[in-house]
């Protein structure tokens, strides 16, 4: 059972490093899933105190990304009107143009959502979808980076505990 629970653990962790990258994964979530499952095994002792600080800060994370990418257009001179067009221009890109898509489709719609707010000021369109990408990077990375250190903490909870597993 505890193999299972290690795979599936595994699997969870790696879907929040995924989900780092890709909108319509709750990344860091799903990495403090992960770990809530490992400590499902047999030979771990549960630790109260760091899962529930861990919980609080990927829900933290969770919820600044939806704020991180309006904070960095605003910040740039975006209005709602970009902020909407980087919103769909972010699903469009992904599922048309893959994970490279997210980027284009993120700047471009921005661009055109502000552009279609105020069309005769393309300078003000431009430097917004830099802040929506801007936000948008600055989102990734945040939760990148506790998407990692969660799996850090896994592999070190399975390297100490090797023995035991098998």
């Amino acid at each position: 059972m505890d193999i299972l629970l290690i795979f599936i653990s595994f699997f969870l962790v790696l879907i929040g490093i995924i989900g780092s990258f890709l909108p319509v994964i709750p990344g860091p979530i799903t990495g403090w899933l992960g770990l809530l499952v490992v400590y499902q095994t047999s030979f771990m002792d549960w630790d109260y105190y760091f899962l529930g600080i861990t919980l609080v800060i990927s829900i933290s994370v969770f919820i600044l990304d939806y704020f991180i990418p309006i904070l960095g257009a605003k910040k740039f001179g975006g209005t709602k009107a970009g902020i909407i067009g980087s919103t769909i221009g972010l699903l469009i890109g992904l599922f048309t143009l893959g994970p490279i898509g997210i980027l284009i489709g993120t700047f471009g719609g921005a661009f055109i959502g502000e552009i279609s707010s105020n069309p005769n000021d393309k300078r003000t369109a431009f430097r917004a979808a830099i802040g929506s990408l801007v936000g948008f990077l600055g989102g990734v990375f945040l939760k990148f980076a506790v998407a990692m250190t969660f799996a850090i903490y896994y592999l070190k909870i399975i390297i100490e505990n090797w023995s035991e597993i098998l």
